[in-house]
């Protein structure tokens, strides 16, 4: 058994035991996609392209309440009268310059991948985190690095 299906069967059985369903489907998709021989085809372009397909799935299921009317301009107005709401505002702003200084780090320096991958991995597995960590964590250790580089 070669080192790629071992980890990746080391981080179903993670995913088992945490209980993380995207976990294991995430890896069962991988270790399908090496079995049936598609791993130089597939692999390339998802590790190219899965985090825009995956930020896209994402805005889909963010925007989808407006698609069904449940959210219109009127509750739009409404909800930018709180106070809460432009928190959630201006943190939305914030995580997304955050998420494209993590793409700057990962573009210029890749070995942080692999940190930032078992990072997430751990907080997906263990305390029922969420898989948009890479971005986030890379935007982050950007800005820590950039501020330890100032001093």
């Amino acid at each position: 058994m070669n080192g790629p299906i071992l980890f990746l069967l080391i981080l179903f059985i993670i995913g088992w035991i945490a209980k993380n369903q995207s976990l294991m489907i995430a890896v069962a998709v991988l270790l399908i996609i090496k079995m049936i021989g598609l791993e130089e085809k597939w692999l390339p372009v998802i590790h190219e392209k899965g985090i825009q397909w995956g930020v896209t799935i994402i805005t889909i299921a963010v925007l989808a309440p407006i698609a069904t009317g449940e959210i219109g301009f009127k509750e739009l107005i409404a909800s930018l009268q709180s106070f809460s709401a432009w928190i959630a505002l201006l943190s939305g702003i914030f995580v997304a310059l955050v998420a494209k200084s993590g793409v700057t780090l990962l573009s210029t320096d890749p070995h942080m991948t692999a940190a930032l991958v078992f990072g997430t991995i751990i907080a997906v597995s263990f305390f029922h985190g969420v898989a948009v960590g890479p971005l986030i964590g890379a935007g982050i250790a950007y800005m820590v690095m950039k501020v330890v580089e100032y001093f």
